[in-house]
């Protein structure tokens, strides 16, 4: 008696493996370097022989029983993965990482290196990105975002687990010479209103700041929408206006003296903090030795960091 049962064709185990991470033929064939002919048949090999539909045709995408199936063999080939590197001597394995841009650019980035030095054998791969990934089809290992506490993007299916890496002070900074600035008197928040103030992509974050000061019921005024936090300091470091931001993100900006945060050390302008950046990955993956390596990591970084950029 076999001490294994038979399993399908490896090549269209693979096939469907990297459809339902790409979410089509021709995606899943340009993937994997080969003609989406090719991935079509081995998609129908692998249903004749499960004797199970696991493509929907007309929709796109899985079945039910495709999504089941795709769910239990994706932790498998991330196994192999990982094995495979190990046995060629390459003990890390690679790691897919999404991050709000902002953060990508302006934090992550400048310490990868250091991540390289503790891990020389792990392969990261960092994608700055507006949107999370869909990590059910495997888009990514994992990803970094940041949440407003009300968010509601923050809810978790069970088939994802999620950390707070950390929750930074929320202050608003601009050019300590920008000409409209020299005009202004800025001794309490309320007389930011009267300034012009940089958004994102919504007024959330400005709302939030607003809130925290005792005035819920402000109507932050928009001098520009830059959608990406790294472009709002850019902004503001030419003299656009008032950004709103943290410590994370700055850090180079006020070092270099480009950037002052308005209301430091008065107490008329009180510590905010309405959210944090989290870190979310599969459940069936967050103890795998990539994603642990990594989620420590950004803990010791987190650390590592000036006492007065966190709440």
């Amino acid at each position: 008696m076999p001490d294994r049962p038979h399993l399908p064709p490896f090549a269209a185990l693979r096939a469907f493996e990297a459809f339902g991470r790409h979410g089509g033929v021709r995606r899943t064939a340009t993937a994997l370097g080969v003609s989406h002919a090719i991935v079509s048949r081995h998609l129908r090999a692998l249903e004749d022989w499960l004797g199970v539909m696991l493509v929907d045709r007309q929709h796109g995408g899985l079945t039910p029983a495709g999504e089941s199936y795709h769910a239990l063999i994706g932790p498998a080939f991330d196994q192999l993965c990982t094995a495979t590197s190990q046995a060629r001597g390459q003990h890390g394995g690679r790691l897919d990482v999404w991050s709000v841009a902002g953060l990508a650019y302006l934090w992550l980035t400048p310490k990868l290196p250091g991540f390289g030095r503790r891990h020389p054998g792990m392969a990261l791969d960092l994608r700055p990105s507006d949107s999370p990934p869909d990590l059910s089809r495997r888009e990514a290992h994992g990803d970094i975002r940041w949440y407003l506490d009300d968010a509601p993007g923050l809810a978790t299916p069970r088939s994802l687990m999620r950390q707070a890496v950390v929750r930074p002070r929320l202050f608003p900074v601009a050019r300590a010479d920008a000409p409209w600035l020299k005009d202004a008197a800025v001794s309490t928040p309320q007389d930011l209103l009267a300034l012009p103030l940089l958004h994102e992509d919504s007024d959330a974050e400005w709302r939030a700041w607003f809130a925290a000061q005792g005035l819920g019921h402000a109507q932050p005024p928009v001098s520009a929408r830059l959608w990406q936090a790294h472009m709002t300091l850019a902004a503001a470091a030419d003299g656009q206006g008032v950004a709103i931001t943290n410590g994370f993100l700055a850090a180079e900006h006020l070092q270099s003296g480009r950037l002052v945060e308005l209301g430091a050390g008065n107490p008329t302008f009180a510590a905010c903090a309405p959210g944090a950046y989290y870190f979310t990955a599969r459940a069936d993956m967050w103890d795998a030795q990539p994603i642990a390596r990594f989620r420590m990591w950004l803990t010791e970084a987190v650390a590592a960091s000036p006492p007065d950029w966190l709440a």
